[in-house]
C-alpha cells in the first residue's frame, strides 16, 4: 500500500499558516479601536427568549421571517433519545434515515432534500465532510451539552453560503452561568437473543460532564463512551466523544471563543452501503474538532468577529473486516475555514458583512489526493421599516476553484398584524456541489462521476405564526425547485451505482407546527406539541431509460410527529408518536415514552422506545430496531 500520508502536507501546513497570520492580523487591527463592553450572555428558559444567531445578525426567535424550529434543552431532556440525528427525527420536516442507531450512522436531511444539501453547524461552525455527507453527523458533542438545536428551513446560502441548499442545522452547546459537576450512567436492551444464542443484544452509556465560571471565563468539558453488541448480526458499536468549549471575556477587547472536540465511532456495518454482499463490513470513523474565534466592538457601531476552525475526519471502511484484500478504503480529510464578521448599526438598520476561505483536502486510498479550494463574500441588510414592517436582504458570492463563480441573493419580509400574528415571506437561491465522493469514488458497488456539476436551487415560501406567553402556533407553504439534481442510479441490480446530473426536483410542501402549555399551575405542567410536514415533489428527467435511483424517490411525503409531557413536582413523563411515509417506502408509526423521577440531585430514568415493535426502514433495506428499553441514572451536582 502506498503512504498516503504525503504530497499534501506541505499545502496543508501552508494555508493554515496563512490563516493564522489572517486571523491575528484581523483581531491586531480592531485591539487598536476603543472598545465598550460586550452585552452579556443571558439564560435562555423558554422558546421566546432564543436568539437565533446567523453569524452576523441576531433575531429573537419571535421576530423571525423564516420558518426556524427550536428544540430546547428542556424538550431535549424530556425526549426518549441517545444521539443527535435522534433528537432529530422528533423535528418536523427533518428526514432522519438511519443506518445504524444510537448515533453510529445516519444521514440528516430538510424538506425532501438529500443528506448532501444540508449545512451542519456546531455554534455556527461549518462541520459538513467534504468527502461524504454520510459523515457530517458525526459530531463530538455528548447530548448534555446542548443548550439548543436551531433548524433553518429552505435555502440557507445568503447566511452560510454552498451545501445549505435546502436548510441549516445548528447545534448549540452550554454555557455555563454556574459551577456544576455531573455523570450519568445507562443501560439499554431489546431482550431479544442473539442469532448464535450467546446472550441478549444490550447496550451502556457513561456520560461525565462540568461546567465552571471563574472570574471572566466559563469552561465547559464533557465525555461520554456508549458501546453495545447491536441489535441484529454484525451492528456492534463502540462510540467515544470529548468535547471542551472555553469562553474568556476581556473587558478592553472583548470575547474569546475557544471550542475542541473528538469522536471515535467504530460499528458493524451490515448493509450499510453495498448489501447484500456486505455482511460483514466494519467502518471506523474518528472526527476532530477544533475552532479559535474572538467578538470585539470596534469604534463607533461596528462588531466585528473573526475565527479560524479546523476539522479533520478520518474514515476506514472494511468490506469484510475478516478479509482486508477483498475491499478496503482508507480516507483522511481536513478542513480549514478562516472567516471574518462584521456587523455596522447604520442607524437605520443593521449591515452584516463578511469573508470567508475554505480549504478541503482529502488523502485517500481510493480517490487519491484531491484538493479544493473556495472563497465567499456576503452582505445582508436588515431594517425596521416600522413596528410592524421588517425585511432582511442580501447575497452570498462564491467562487469554487472547481465550480467556479456563483451568487445567492435572498429576501425575507415579515409584517406584525396584531401583537401576537405575524405574516412572512421569504425567496432564495442555494447551491450543492458534488462530494469527494460523488466525483471520483470507484469500488464497493459505486463508481463516481468526475463530470458532475453543481446543483442548483430556487426557493419560496410564506406563512402565518402566532406567539404568546403559552402557545406558538406556524403554518407555511413553500415551492423548490433543483436543476441538475445529482441523484445515483443503475439500469439493473447487476450494474454499479453511478451519480449524474439529468434530473430536475420540484418540491411543493407544507408545514404546520405548534406548541401549548395547556395549564398554568406551578406545581403541574402539561405541553404537548403538534407538527405535520407534507411534501409533493416531482421529478423529471432529461433520459428516457428506465432506472433504478438511490435518492430521487425516497422523499418524505406524510409526516406527523406529536409530543405530550408532563411535569409534577419530581415526576415528569413524555409520550411521543411519529407517522412517516416514504414515497418508495412502506410507512409506519412510532411510539416512545420517556419517565423519570428526580430526588435531590438525583434523576432516575426510564426510556422505551418503538414501544410497540413495529418493523420499519429509514435506509436502503436495512430494518432498524425494535423495542427496546433503557434504564439510566443521573446525578447533578
Amino acid at each position: 500500500m502506498r503512504n498516503i500520508y504525503n504530497t499534501k502536507y506541505p499545502a496543508i501546513i501552508s494555508v493554515f499558516t496563512l490563516s493564522i497570520f489572517y486571523f491575528f492580523t484581523c483581531r491586531s487591527v480592531f485591539a487598536q479601536l476603543s472598545a465598550s463592553s460586550l452585552p452579556q450572555d443571558s439564560l435562555i428558559t423558554s422558546l421566546n427568549e432564543v436568539i437565533v444567531s446567523e453569524n452576523r445578525l441576531q433575531t429573537p426567535f419571535s421576530e423571525q421571517n423564516r420558518n426556524i424550529n427550536i428544540l430546547t434543552k428542556e424538550q431535549i431532556r424530556n425526549l426518549p433519545a441517545k444521539s443527535v440525528s435522534e433528537l432529530l427525527s422528533f423535528i418536523p420536516g427533518v428526514d432522519v434515515r438511519q443506518r445504524g442507531p444510537w448515533g453510529t450512522q445516519a444521514d440528516v436531511s430538510i424538506d425532501g432534500g438529500t443528506f448532501e444539501q444540508t449545512m451542519i453547524l456546531v455554534n455556527g461552525i461549518k462541520v459538513n465532510d467534504p468527502q461524504t455527507a454520510h459523515h457530517s453527523m458525526n459530531i463530538p458533542i455528548p447530548i448534555a451539552a446542548i443548550e439548543r438545536i436551531e433548524v433553518i428551513r429552505g435555502p440557507a446560502a445568503r447566511i452560510y453560503g454552498i451545501n445549505s441548499l435546502t436548510g441549516a442545522i445548528n447545534i448549540v452547546t452550554r454555557t455555563p452561568n454556574t459551577n456544576f459537576y455531573e455523570g450519568s450512567a445507562q443501560v439499554s436492551s431489546s431482550f431479544k437473543d442473539k442469532e448464535d444464542g450467546n446472550g441478549v443484544y444490550n447496550g451502556r452509556s457513561l456520560q461525565l460532564g462540568a461546567g465552571i465560571t471563574a472570574g471572566v471565563s466559563t469552561h465547559l468539558l464533557y465525555g461520554s463512551h456508549d458501546a453495545g453488541n447491536g441489535y441484529r448480526y454484525n451492528t456492534a458499536y463502540n462510540n467515544s466523544k470529548l468535547f471542551y468549549q472555553g469562553k474568556i471575556k476581556n473587558n478592553h477587547e472583548g470575547l474569546w471563543n475557544l471550542m475542541g472536540g473528538y469522536t471515535y465511532n467504530r460499528f458493524g456495518a451490515n448493509a450499510y452501503y453495498a448489501p447484500p454482499n456486505d455482511k460483514e463490513a466494519k467502518e471506523i470513523v474518528q472526527t476532530a474538532l477544533f475552532s479559535l474565534g474572538f467578538t470585539g466592538n470596534g469604534t463607533g457601531s461596528w462588531t466585528f468577529a473573526p475565527r479560524v476552525s479546523y476539522r479533520y475526519n478520518y474514515d476506514d471502511y472494511r468490506y469484510n473486516q475478516y478479509d482486508l484484500s477483498l475491499f478496503r478504503n482508507l480516507h483522511h480529510s481536513h478542513v480549514l475555514n478562516t472567516e471574518l464578521n462584521t456587523t455596522y448599526n447604520t442607524g437605520k438598520g443593521l449591515l452584516g458583512l463578511g469573508l470567508e476561505l475554505r480549504n478541503e483536502f482529502l488523502i485517500s486510498t481510493n480517490m487519491g489526493d484531491r484538493q479544493r479550494n473556495n472563497y465567499g463574500m456576503y452582505a445582508e441588510y436588515k431594517m425596521d421599516f416600522s413596528d410592524r414592517l421588517t425585511a432582511n436582504m442580501g447575497a452570498y458570492a462564491n467562487y469554487n476553484s472547481h465550480f467556479g463563480w456563483q451568487v445567492y441573493p435572498g429576501f425575507d419580509l415579515g409584517y406584525k398584524m396584531t401583537s401576537q400574528w405575524r405574516f412572512y415571506i421569504n425567496t432564495g437561491s442555494g447551491q450543492r456541489i458534488p462530494s469527494f465522493t460523488d466525483l471520483y469514488t470507484s469500488g464497493g458497488g459505486n463508481i463516481g462521476n468526475p463530470d458532475l456539476t453543481a446543483e442548483n436551487a430556487w426557493y419560496a415560501e410564506g406563512g402565518l405564526k402566532y406567539n404568546s406567553e403559552r402557545s406558538f402556533v406556524s403554518a407555511s407553504y413553500f415551492y423548490r425547485k433543483i436543476n441538475d439534481f445529482i441523484d445515483w442510479t443503475r439500469g439493473n441490480t447487476e450494474e454499479s451505482w453511478r451519480p449524474s446530473n439529468f434530473m430536475q426536483n420540484q418540491v411543493h410542501g407544507i408545514n404546520v407546527t405548534a406548541n401549548w402549555q395547556l395549564n398554568d399551575s406551578e406545581s403541574r405542567h402539561w405541553y404537548l406539541n403538534v407538527a405535520y410536514n407534507y411534501l409533493n415533489p416531482k421529478v423529471t428527467s432529461s433520459r428516457q431509460d428506465n432506472v433504478l435511483s438511490k435518492y430521487a424517490i425516497e422523499s418524505l411525503r406524510h409526516q406527523l410527529a406529536t409530543q405530550l409531557s408532563f411535569n409534577i413536582k419530581s415526576i415528569s413523563f413524555s409520550i411521543s408518536e411519529r407517522f412517516v411515509e416514504r414515497i418508495n417506502y412502506r410507512n409506519y408509526f412510532l411510539t416512545d415514552a420517556k419517565m423519570s423521577y428526580k430526588w435531590k440531585d438525583y434523576r432516575l430514568f426510564l426510556d422505551a422506545n418503538n414501544i410497540f415493535d413495529i418493523t420499519y426502514v429509514e435506509a436502503s433495506a436495512i430494518p432498524l430496531p425494535g423495542r427496546w428499553f433503557n434504564l439510566g441514572f443521573n446525578c447533578s451536582i
